[in-house]
């Protein structure tokens, strides 16, 4: 493996005061539950953290927080994406790397570049990387699918892409990865509920967002299921199904952090333009975190 980037990672919330500064305590606490709860790795400043109405120094300071508070015990990702190629390349120049495993980094979204755009960009961040590239293919944010061949040029072609966080939800373009793929690159799921077949079929871990909520029973389902033991694992797949159906259903993260809430780790605050959850939603989310709790 190019990087130490198998099982489950989770892709942290940054968690807010009620004025909508960072909750640091929040923060920490959250990144304990995780650990304490099994996961492999955790990633900062991904979607779900709400990178995009972070300042660079609140990036900055989330991400120092972030990796003191792990002390060593698990690896740090860390999110450094965009649609502007060379203003990547800068950051990753710019930014302090120390203690960070690898960087995940989104297919460019809104100016919908061609394949071969999407391939020339992440030549250029992979050029000057001097950390493990994972990329993040989602379609759903991005209005532009990276491709199977694209992807699988990327990984034939530059040692330093380790990666595929695949949220597409296209199970044909997952397979043809899988089948054509290096024998160190590794393909990790970007959908919760679709991560118990997507190890079935040999991917090799996920980036998760409800597996903040329940990180026990989700990094426990996604051990056994690279372990090979699928009928072992299917009950706890289907114990979080409905619970991760509800967490998505008004956007992310106003649905985890609202489990987050539930469960006394951190409060449920998003900045602009996110909104909070509808009272129902939540109610339904409470009951779900209470059942299976």
């Amino acid at each position: 493996m190019r990087a130490n980037i198998t099982g489950t990672g989770i892709a942290l919330v940054t968690p807010f005061n009620e004025d909508k500064s960072v909750d640091f305590e929040g923060l920490k606490k959250l990144v304990n539950h995780c650990i304490l709860g099994g996961v492999e790795y955790l990633v900062s400043m991904g979607t779900t953290g709400e990178s995009a109405t972070l300042s660079a120094d609140e990036k900055t300071a989330v991400t120092e927080t972030i990796i003191k508070s792990t002390d060593g015990r698990v690896p740090v990702v860390l999110g450094i994406g965009g649609n502007n190629t060379q203003n990547i390349i800068d950051t990753i120049k710019s930014t302090n790397l120390e203690g960070i495993e690898a960087i995940l980094s989104v297919s460019p979204y809104y100016n919908k570049p061609t394949q071969e755009g999407i391939y020339q960009h992440f030549k250029a961040i992979a050029e000057v990387s001097p950390k493990p590239i994972i990329l993040y293919n989602v379609p759903g944010r991005t209005a532009s699918n990276m491709s199977a061949t694209t992807i699988l040029r990327l990984a034939h072609d530059f040692k330093n892409i380790a990666a595929v966080k695949e949220a597409g939800g296209d199970m044909n373009q997952i397979m043809e990865v899988l089948n054509e793929r290096p024998e160190d690159f590794a393909v990790l799921s970007g959908d919760d509920n679709l991560t118990f077949p997507m190890l079935s079929l040999g991917c090799n871990g996920v980036i998760s967002v409800s597996g903040q909520a329940f990180p026990r029973v989700f990094s426990g389902m996604v051990r056994d299921c690279i372990s090979g033991y699928i009928e072992k694992a299917r009950p706890a797949h289907f114990k979080l199904f409905n619970f991760t159906n509800l967490l998505f259903s008004e956007g992310n993260p106003g649905g985890i952090k609202a489990s987050l809430k539930v469960l006394g780790v951190c409060n449920d605050h998003l900045r602009q333009p996110l909104w909070p959850i509808s009272n129902e939603l939540f109610s339904a989310i409470e009951k779900e975190v209470k059942q299976i709790h």
